[in-house]
């Protein structure tokens, strides 16, 4: 069986926070049924030149790339119709449809598709009720995800939500299902590395 390198957006610019990351994602993937190497890039544009070299250099492996979305994508839109449309310089090589995934509109909306396991992490104070309440989280605005996260924290024992202190232990805890359920692109990432694993 091909090993399946997934090249991710983020982590910072730090080996530990990285590593910190790498480590969310992949809990989060495994919990999905999946075994992957994950590979934190730091910068969008760092994942997906990364992710070039590895199509040549490492051919044995399904490489794929998931980045954040940083907006709202068309419905039926493809990645890299959409990616390309921001920025023109994003070619793809042929055949790499499948290859490419957005967490949408940012991996921040994933989060909020598991309540429970914010309020978990949160504990005392969490509020809930300031969370949307929309099914599909990839049609909340970038702004109100960040704004949701910020009130519903904000009481709580470890304070206002944090990227870099927070988010990979997030990942590591909320529920591929509930997520796959009201996150249609992380549905499609999921399908597909069953689709590739078969």
């Amino acid at each position: 069986m091909k090993p399946i390198q997934i090249f991710v957006e983020g982590g910072g610019s730090t080996v530990k926070t990285k590593s910190q990351l790498r480590s969310g994602l992949r809990d989060f993937l495994e919990r999905a049924g999946f075994v992957c190497r994950v590979i934190a890039c730091g910068r969008r544009d760092a994942a997906f030149k990364y992710w070039r070299t590895a199509l040549s250099v490492d051919p044995e492996a399904l490489n794929f790339l998931l980045v954040d979305s940083e907006g709202p994508v068309e419905k039926g839109s493809l990645p890299w119709r959409h990616l390309g449309k921001s920025d023109p310089s994003w070619q793809p090589p042929a055949d790499t449809e499948d290859h490419c995934h957005l967490m949408v509109q940012m991996m921040e909306a994933w989060f909020l598709a598991d309540p429970e396991a914010l309020a978990a992490y949160y504990g005392h104070h969490f509020g809930a009720s300031a969370l949307p309440g929309r099914p599909n989280v990839e049609e909340i605005p970038k702004g109100d995800v960040e704004r949701a996260l910020k009130a519903a924290t904000q009481r709580t024992q470890k304070g206002e939500y944090h990227k870099i202190r927070h988010a990979f232990d997030l990942l590591a805890l909320i529920d591929p299902e509930k997520v796959r359920k009201r996150a249609p692109h992380c549905e499609r990432l999921l399908a597909t590395l069953a689709s590739a694993r078969a």
